[in-house]
């Protein structure tokens, strides 16, 4: 349980009035100063082991700094060359790269998905052959948030055999009608990038945006950190800052795989914002920044196509989330990765690009961007800190109460009314694959997931015939969990049930059926 420090923490703003009211010129080392006071501030009161903030106003870099250290308990200074995982920012990079092909013709968002994946399937026939491209990249198509991660999240899979799982995946709204936050149809899109240039996601991406833009440090795989210096940590916010490695997240990397920095992501947002950037960063005539991310391509991705509601204005364009904010037009996205949340903001009216990268699963990212956002926008930002560090123990208190339910309920004092022998055995669900049961060296059940070695775990008895999922390796978004042994009227195991409570991998959706014994 984290110990947050609720100071009480406000900007002088005297100095800043007439910067931000009338003229909105890029920051003065005074006020850069100003920003670095209060990203030190957030560090402290969010527990946050490091981040590094970016800011980048008419192709200018305003700042590009770290702070804290890349791993908790050690002097590793964070700076702008800094490499985090960005998660789900990746998301714009393959919005952009489909949106730039379409422009060329060698796609056309409003065709089927089937037309270059064969196979792409859905809950439904109509829907499977209907779907289109850019329904892909809207969160549009019927499947719930985050409905499916469990497919993926540690798979050994590829990308393809992942697509093919996701018609077993249930409709959670109207086709088109609604809003469900979906990494598999980017996944899936990732894979349409490959059907129609030959190239991966991530090699398109490289070819296409990395090495123009000179974005050098910027990986698209965890497999080169390794052989790298400056590389920030992850940490499980809600276990102390518990230090873990960089998960690999190959098949699923379109969704969200993406390493990069502060100093490389002002690049990625300046090119976004303007295309005189680009001649700034990548020393680039026009007609060819111009051939680096095509204006149409910008105006595709950033046009409202998904109304999701609220009071305000917010939308989902393609690969950005869209909305009015003190009467300017805002374009963002956040990233979750395991250990790691980012948050991008971009104002293009008033070109304006804020980029923070942690590496800490807390508020932090976001709340210090929108804090940059209002300080432009010559917004009321008093008293910003408490109100973050508020809604961030509140969100803690919530998060403890519903990992700590599965105690609750426990009934102490009873036996499992099934041998080991007799729940051991190979087990399948259709929209996930294979898991195993079997007694390990210790003379402990086992839960060997086929493609997913990386949840293997041990069971203890629980209560009656339900075991505790002891996990073998630190996952970031859930460490509790139970495991419940099916039987039929003749006391014979018939299937498995799981219970983990978390926010993102939902282990409910998988239902193991028995298909043969030890």
């Amino acid at each position: 349980m984290h110990i947050y420090n609720f100071r009480k923490f406000r900007l002088p703003f005297s100095s800043l009035i007439g910067l931000f009211i009338v003229s909105l010129l890029p920051l003065s080392a005074q006020n850069a100063d100003q920003f670095r006071l209060a990203a030190q501030e957030a560090l402290e009161a969010f527990d946050a082991p490091g981040f590094a903030v970016g800011i980048i106003q008419d192709g200018e870099v305003v700042l590009s700094e770290g702070f804290g250290t890349r791993t908790i308990g050690q002097e590793e200074t964070v700076d702008g060359n800094t490499l985090f995982a960005i998660a789900s920012n990746t998301k714009a990079f393959i919005a952009t790269a489909i949106a730039r092909l379409h422009e060329e013709g060698k796609l056309d968002l409003d065709e089927p998905v089937q037309t270059y994946l064969p196979y792409f399937q859905l809950y439904d026939e109509y829907v499977s052959q209907h779907t289109t491209v850019r329904d892909l990249l809207c969160h549009r198509v019927g499947l719930g948030t985050f409905s499916g991660d469990a497919i993926w999240y540690k798979s050994e899979k590829s990308a393809e055999e992942i697509i093919r799982q996701i018609r077993h995946l249930p409709q959670a709204y109207e086709w088109r009608g609604g809003y469900g936050y979906t990494n598999l149809m980017f996944i899936t899109a990732g894979e349409v990038i490959r059907s129609v240039t030959g190239k991966s996601w991530a090699e398109y991406v490289r070819d296409n945006f990395l090495d123009p833009l000179m974005m050098e440090r910027t990986q698209t795989s965890v497999s080169p950190l390794s052989e790298m210096d400056n590389v920030a940590t992850p940490h499980i916010s809600h276990r102390n800052n518990l230090p873990i490695p960089m998960a690999p997240w190959e098949a699923s990397g379109a969704a969200g795989g993406l390493i990069s920095s502060t100093n490389d992501m002002l690049k990625w947002l300046g090119a976004q914002l303007d295309f005189s950037t680009d001649l700034k960063v990548a020393g680039r005539r026009e007609s060819e920044a111009q051939g680096i991310f095509p204006a149409a391509a910008r105006r595709t991705s950033m046009r409202p196509h998904n109304p999701i509601g609220g009071d305000n204005f917010y939308s989902a364009g393609l690969g950005w989330f869209l909305y009015q904010h003190g009467g300017e037009f805002i374009v963002t996205h956040g990233g979750g990765y395991e250990g790691m949340y980012s948050n991008v903001i971009m104002i293009p009216g008033r070109n304006l690009g804020i980029v923070v990268l942690s590496n800490s699963m807390t508020g932090v990212a976001s709340t210090l961007a929108r804090y940059i956002r209002d300080s432009y926008l010559g917004l009321d930002t008093e008293g910003w800190l408490e109100t973050a560090t508020a809604r961030e123990a509140n969100n803690r208190a919530v998060w403890q109460e519903k990992v700590g339910a599965p105690g609750e309920n426990r009934i102490l004092g009873t036996s499992p009314s099934l041998k080991m022998d007799e729940v051991v055995g190979v087990y399948h669900d259709p929209l996930y694959g294979e898991v195993q049961i079997t007694i390990a060296e210790d003379g402990r059940l086992q839960l060997y997931f086929q493609d997913a070695p990386a949840l293997t775990a041990r069971l203890n008895h629980w209560h009656y015939d339900t075991y505790w999922i002891d996990w073998q390796e630190d996952h970031a978004w859930f460490n509790e969990g139970t495991l419940r042994f099916v039987v039929d009227n003749n006391r014979q195991v018939t299937g498995i049930r799981f219970h983990v409570p978390n926010d993102d991998i939902f282990f409910e959706e998988i239902e193991m059926e028995r298909v043969g014994g030890e």
